[in-house]
């Protein structure tokens, strides 16, 4: 038996390291048998008799890469949209300042990050032919809050304006670390249109 999950090549997880509440844990997910060996997913046939949602990964590869793609991989996808009957949903994970080969821009600009993240984001819901007209929610993730509110609020509105955006989408703002120390901004959003 393996001792090892590996994806790629890569190791992300030694089973002989696992602490005994991790093996608690991944026993009670069903992911490691009684005998501490990695057990089969039960998941792909229960989907077999009630498929889940049809989802899609949405794609703006010109303007910024996967997540899986970077030097070291994360596992989700950019954005995911879902088919609901006459209308489509788009998905954005959190989406910052990368460029097109997954290397952070503008390395401490806050407002060329902020724009560069507006790029980013309209590019990938022009590739679900959609625009900021149909985005409902955002989430704006801040590293320090405090000190570049004012910036991103002044920039924000701009570009709402700008977008002559009426309803403004509901939106939080939140203080966070975010995944690399480079990046400063990082927003996620949501977005829903009709089906033509």
């Amino acid at each position: 038996m393996a001792s090892t999950i590996e994806i790629n090549n890569k190791v992300l997880i030694d089973l002989n390291k696992l602490t005994d509440a991790e093996k608690i844990e991944m026993k009670k997910l069903g992911i490691l048998s009684d005998d501490n060996n990695i057990s089969e997913s039960v998941y792909p046939s229960i989907h077999a008799e009630r498929p889940p949602i049809e989802k899609h990964v949405v794609h703006a590869p010109h303007v910024i890469n996967e997540a899986y793609n970077y030097q070291k991989p994360s596992s989700f996808s950019r954005a995911l949209r879902l088919d609901l009957g006459d209308y489509k949903v788009v998905l954005v994970s959190g989406t910052a300042s990368v460029n097109e080969e997954g290397q952070p821009e503008h390395l401490g600009d806050f407002k060329a990050q902020l724009w560069r993240t507006y790029r980013n984001l309209t590019n990938i819901l022009a590739s679900e032919g959609m625009t900021w007209h149909d985005v409902v929610r955002t989430t704006n993730y801040l590293r320090d809050i405090e000190r570049d509110y004012g910036e991103f609020n002044k920039i924000r509105t701009t570009f709402y304006e700008w977008l002559k955006l009426d309803p403004l989408p509901a939106a939080t703002g939140i203080q966070a670390r975010l995944c690399w120390e480079t990046l400063l901004v990082e927003i996620e959003l949501y977005a829903i249109s009709k089906v033509k």
